[in-house]
């Protein structure tokens, strides 16, 4: 996979990425992991558009809960390219997190788990509430839901990182109230583009 966030030439990411890329297709023809199965768009779609985090955000040897993580997106691709990480996959559906822990199994990625679970209420349990660095979200629900899944998981002065379409201001002001209720505010809100699709990355931190 070539992409702006990783170095040129056929590295050990390269690899990685061609596993994970190999394992969803072959799992997606059993099961709906995404709508997207063409390889081409899923390296786009998915790896390139979780990576686009980097450019709001720099992880680096930090606790990081994917809430919502679904197929592994952003959690997997981040991992990849930042193996420092500690990773916690959150997600609500079995199957799901079964072929989460396949692919941790077969990228053989170290400090990473699959935890199969509604965040509303793992983010209640002493294990995981307050506990994370950042939190990252992508394509899960409207942001003032979402707010409520994710910034309880988060210690403080840790940051959330929800991954929202473009036009971001409407869930914003709905959310005003609930940031304040979670002692949280708005941070910074970066526009990337990948494949040509603008979305925002909204900043959260919890004060």
């Amino acid at each position: 996979m070539k992409n702006t966030c990783l170095p040129a030439g056929r590295s050990n990411e390269d690899k990685l990425f061609d596993i994970y890329l190999r394992e969803l297709t072959e799992w997606n023809k059993k099961f709906n992991l995404t709508s997207v199965d063409d390889p081409a768009q899923i390296k786009v779609r998915h790896f390139e558009d979780s990576l686009s985090i980097l450019q709001a955000i720099d992880l680096t040897n930090q606790y990081v809960a994917d809430v919502g993580a679904g197929a592994g997106f952003p959690g997997i691709p981040l991992k990849i390219v930042r193996p420092d990480l500690t990773l916690v996959l959150i997600e609500a559906t079995r199957k799901k997190v079964d072929f989460l822990n396949h692919v941790i199994g077969a990228l053989k990625l170290e400090k990473t788990v699959a935890v199969w679970g509604r965040a509303e209420q793992l983010n209640r349990e002493e294990k995981y509430k307050e506990k994370f660095d950042v939190v990252v979200s992508r394509a899960v629900s409207k942001l003032p839901e979402l707010c409520g899944y994710c910034i309880p998981f988060l210690k403080k002065g840790g940051i959330f990182a929800a991954m929202k379409q473009e036009q971001v201001e409407e869930e914003l002001s709905l959310a005003k109230d609930r940031l304040i209720k979670l002692s949280a505010a708005v941070k910074m809100i970066k526009k990337v583009t990948v494949g040509g699709i603008i979305r925002s990355i909204v900043l959260i931190e919890k004060l």
